[in-house]
């Protein structure tokens, strides 16, 4: 008759972390690549006025930027000297923003779309008649929550 041999613990073999440094520098090299830090390039220049109340913004992710102010030097032979209007990453015309404030709530879900702002980033040199324009058109669109921005005033 033959034997039952008991069969004894066996150690399984060790996993070899010869190649997990890699694997790190290939998921780090990764997310460098694909990570976005900046969302719009800043085609005009701003001196935003300074106050002393200001109150900051909670929610980022439910502001809509509208920059005015003169092209940077880079932009002035294409689109001149006088103040534009900035909507994300181009220039744009008034009559663009209700499309702008759309594409901007397609991308929140429901239950936060009555919480977007608009912030209005205007350069201190820039001419009433444009602000009120662009309030007009905010207005239009519906989109009643307008802050302007500002810088800190030292006390």
């Amino acid at each position: 008759m033959g034997r039952f041999e008991k069969k004894r613990g066996k150690a399984s073999p060790e996993v070899s972390t010869a190649s997990l440094p890699d694997i790190i520098f290939m998921l780090l090299f990764f997310f460098m690549v694909v990570t976005v830090l900046r969302d719009a390039e800043l085609k005009v220049t701003i001196n935003t006025p300074e106050a002393t109340e200001l109150t900051k913004l909670e929610k980022k992710s439910l502001v809509n930027h509208l920059l005015i102010g003169k092209p940077i030097i880079k932009y002035q032979a294409t689109y001149g000297t006088k103040p534009r209007l900035q909507l994300g990453d181009k220039f744009a015309n008034i009559n663009e923003i209700p499309l702008f404030l759309e594409k901007h709530k397609a991308t929140l879900p429901e239950n936060q779309r009555q919480g977007i702002t608009s912030s209005l980033k205007i350069d201190g040199d820039v001419t009433m008649g444009i602000v009120a324009d662009v309030k007009t058109a905010l207005r239009k669109a519906n989109q009643l929550k307008v802050n302007y921005s500002a810088g800190k005033r030292a006390q």
